[in-house]
């Protein structure tokens, strides 16, 4: 992992469309398309199916609008507000073993046909990072065009 690997900021909201019109209003953020819907993903607790439902923004620096889902890591963050920092991995398991050696604790994965698609891991320092598959680039990548 590199620091120019980072491709977005995330935010959980109670209220995703107030999040992005405020963050609109006071800074001219753009937003791609809403997307989302049933995702299978693994907890410590186990594998459960979760409701996700986000948008990136167009404008960068990137961020992710996650609407929250009570009960889960995905609530939003007092403080900050900022809930994860998102990167692009070549390697989820190498850099997920890294993280994990450097102190960080696996709070979630998801797989995509066998193979690791995301991971969230949290250090003891508060810091979320989000490792996401730098193969999914392409698929991803209408998520942050501009909506006409």
């Amino acid at each position: 992992m590199k620091a120019e690997d980072l491709f977005h900021m995330g935010i959980v909201s109670d209220d995703p469309s107030a999040t992005r019109e405020q963050l609109t209003a006071l800074l001219g953020y753009e937003w791609g398309p809403a997307i989302g819907g049933p995702t299978a993903v693994t907890l410590p607790s186990g594998e459960v199916t979760l409701e996700f439902g986000c948008s990136y923004s167009v404008s960068v620096p990137r961020l992710e609008v996650v609407a929250a889902i009570p009960g889960t890591l995905w609530e939003p963050v007092a403080g900050s507000g900022i809930h994860h920092l998102g990167y692009w991995s070549d390697d989820i398991g190498a850099d997920t073993a890294e993280l994990v050696r450097g102190g960080y604790v696996v709070e979630a994965t998801r797989s995509a046909g066998g193979l690791p698609f995301f991971a969230f891991l949290r250090g003891d320092n508060g810091i979320r990072m989000e490792l996401v598959t730098r193969a999914a680039e392409p698929m991803m990548q209408p998520c942050w065009a501009a909506q006409s």
